[in-house]
């Protein structure tokens, strides 16, 4: 099933607004199951009325932009009648007096809720907060409902990456980067492959148009070298694969520029060095999969393969639908060729991803639902999955770990009963563990990988068959945090820390409340707020913390508060200066000369008379989870384990 394209020599778009319609109508009629010319019809006068006065910045009539995202959402992502109409109308609701409730009563509640989404995700990127959580959570729920919304939204994004050209440098660099690190790697989650090498190529040109120009040149350059390899590779290929009657295509794919710019960057390599440019694609048409493998196994007799190069996607494919033979082989010359095998419907679906396989769906089942087809549910619980954990991280954090999620190699996991898990190259049991179930990855103490013992941190890899061991004692901890991947094990342990932390507060505050009660100290939220500063604590809520998480002892809190509320006592801290809270430095030194001193350990043996002193930013004292850190002139600097400035020492030692 192939869509087709129809083409008018010598014919511009926006030139003929009743000739734009007939190719439109044509087109569906081309590419879609089931048409209703009459409504797509009206939706495009509607379109044409709505846009009358507005220009684009080609000086373009305006409504040549949606006749083109619908031409693509009919040619290149083939989805239904319903999504053509709601590309036409996409922009209506934001651009021009009508409101979404002219677009219900005029084309019905489906087209509507498809125009809303996508109108909901223009006003996120708006403001050009691209980063912002709660900006993210919007895009991905205006999804779960319909995943029809993205998809028009590709469409839109895809045709002004095409006619960037018009508009300042600027934008070009906002929006360029904005698909780059957005849509592109939803376009890949979503199995459009075609349209993600296209969002990709097109944000490099405007983001490094110089590399962009030099790697295109190269390929222009080497195309004729590179069909004329490619015929004599396939040559012995489609000779043995006619000999057993199998209809196929074969073709070389150059990789796109911003995949060979990446691969230069990562290897430190020229163009000229680069062997794998491009793939051999072998295309069967035919239903029976098993083809696949008896086409892998003629390859396989020509050309030397390279066995650890082997990837089935066939019998467990990716996350995103993806299907496919992966080889490499040793061509004549000696030079490795990549070989992907899959059947014409695995080729849709490779690059038209889930709408390809809606389509195809659609073909045996009348009046398919996007919402309650059972075979579209992986994208859909993707999605709830991760907007419902996307928590309240930092912007910074979000975008790396949905970026991260949506684009990860992936490796296949077994569980102890034999069941397959696909989660991202990279995941460590803890990863695997809330990929299981949340509270199984909030009470992992342990994990065996093919039957041994591994620590949580441990790279798992495909086959390996992993059994999670858990407590009920056992809760996360902050060091979870730095090895997890995956964005449910992040924000999932997130949550707990950032809850265990509120309680911690509420239960010191009560603590706090029950002591001034006791003593009758008479104090306001304000009056408090000054003293804290003055005993170096950010806010009333660090306060609470630290009362709550026993690193401060109420009594001593008490004592350094009253001692301030005496009159002539200092309230504005003077941080070039010693700490001025005698009463919290007394009871630090007491504290510290009554312990055993600090003991550096090595081979089993305690060592003390080690030249060491505690840090002031944190002020550790017995009791204290601390941590070393070895400095030039002052021996051992001891801080608390969670100061901020202990932390992020040890992050640029891991780094």
């Amino acid at each position: 099933m192939k869509s087709k394209v129809i083409k008018e020599d010598n014919y511009v778009i926006g030139q003929d607004i009743e000739r734009d319609l007939d190719l439109l109508i044509a087109e569906c009629k081309a590419n879609l199951p089931r048409v209703d010319e009459n409504l797509i019809r009206k939706a495009f006068h509607f379109c044409v009325e709505a846009h009358k006065k507005d220009v684009r910045a080609s000086g373009e009539p305006y409504y040549t932009h949606p006749l083109e995202v619908a031409r693509i959402v009919i040619d290149e992502i083939p989805l239904d009648g319903a999504s053509v109409i709601a590309a036409l109308l996409h922009d209506v609701v934001e651009d021009t007096e009508y409101s979404l409730k002219d677009i219900r009563a005029e084309f019905g509640a489906t087209v509507a809720d498809i125009v809303d989404g996508a109108t909901k995700i223009n006003d996120i990127f708006k403001s050009h907060e691209i980063k912002q959580a709660e900006n993210y959570r919007k895009l991905l729920l205006s999804m779960v409902n319909d995943v029809r919304v993205i998809l028009v939204k590709f469409a839109d994004r895809l045709h002004n990456m095409r006619t960037l050209d018009f508009v300042k440098p600027e934008k070009q660099q906002r929006i360029a980067r904005e698909t780059l690190d957005i849509y592109a790697p939803f376009a890949h989650r979503f199995g459009l492959g075609k349209i993600k090498w296209e969002l990709e190529d097109l944000s490099f040109k405007y983001l490094n148009r110089e590399a962009y120009d030099d790697i295109k040149k190269e390929l222009r350059g080497t195309r004729q070298e590179r069909q004329e390899y490619i015929r004599n590779f396939a040559a012995p290929i489609e000779e043995r694969l006619k000999e057993h009657n199998i209809k196929f295509e074969i073709s070389g794919r150059p990789k796109h520029i911003y995949s060979i710019y990446n691969k230069m960057v990562a290897r430190g390599k020229g163009f000229d060095e680069l062997y794998d440019l491009f793939a051999v694609r072998v295309i069967l048409d035919t239903k029976d999969n098993n083809d696949c493998f008896l086409a892998y196994g003629i390859i396989s007799e020509i050309f030397t393969p390279v066995p650890e190069r082997f990837k089935n996607y066939i019998s467990v494919p990716k996350k995103n639908g993806y299907q496919s033979l992966h080889t490499t082989v040793i061509g004549n010359d000696g030079k490795r060729v990549e070989v992907q095998i899959r059947t014409r419907e695995m080729h849709e679906v490779a690059e038209q991803g889930v709408a390809a396989h809606f389509k195809y769906k659609s073909e045996t089942v009348k009046n398919v639902s996007w919402v309650e087809d059972k075979d579209l549910e992986e994208w859909a619980n993707w999605v709830r999955d991760v907007f419902e954990n996307a928590g309240d991280e930092a912007h910074e954090e979000v975008l790396e770990s949905f970026k991260l999620n949506l684009y990860q190699d992936e490796i296949y996991i077994f569980t102890p009963k034999g069941e397959l898990r696909i989660i991202p190259k990279g995941s460590t049991p803890v990863d695997f563990a809330f990929e299981i179930h949340t509270q199984v990855g909030n009470r992992c103490i342990g994990a065996k990988v093919n039957g041994k013992i591994v620590p949580l941190d441990y790279k798992l890899h495909t086959g390996d068959q992993v059994e999670i061991l858990t407590s009920k004692n056992q809760t996360p901890n902050r060091d979870w945090e730095r090895f997890v991947i995956t964005h449910k094990a992040k924000s999932q342990i997130r949550k707990f820390l950032n809850e265990e932390k509120r309680l911690k507060q509420v239960e010191g505050k009560e603590m706090w409340m029950r002591k001034a009660k006791k003593l009758n100290l008479h104090i306001n939220e304000d009056e408090l707020e000054k003293i804290l500063t003055s005993l170096k604590f950010d806010n009333p809520t660090e306060f609470y913390f630290a009362l709550g998480s026993g690193s401060l002892n109420v009594d001593i809190a008490a004592d350094m508060i009253r001692e301030k509320l005496l009159p002539g006592a200092p309230l504005v801290p003077n941080f070039e200066q010693a700490p001025v809270d005698k009463s919290f430095d007394s009871y630090a030194k007491t504290a510290r000369d009554s312990s055993n001193g600090i003991y550096i350990t090595a081979d089993g043996k305690a060592s003390s008379g080690v030249l060491y002193s505690y840090a002031k930013c944190c002020n550790p004292v017995p009791g204290d989870d601390i941590v070393g850190v070895v400095t030039i002139g002052t021996g051992i600097k001891v801080h608390r384990r969670i100061c901020k400035n202990a932390l992020e020492m040890m992050e640029k030692i891991r780094a």
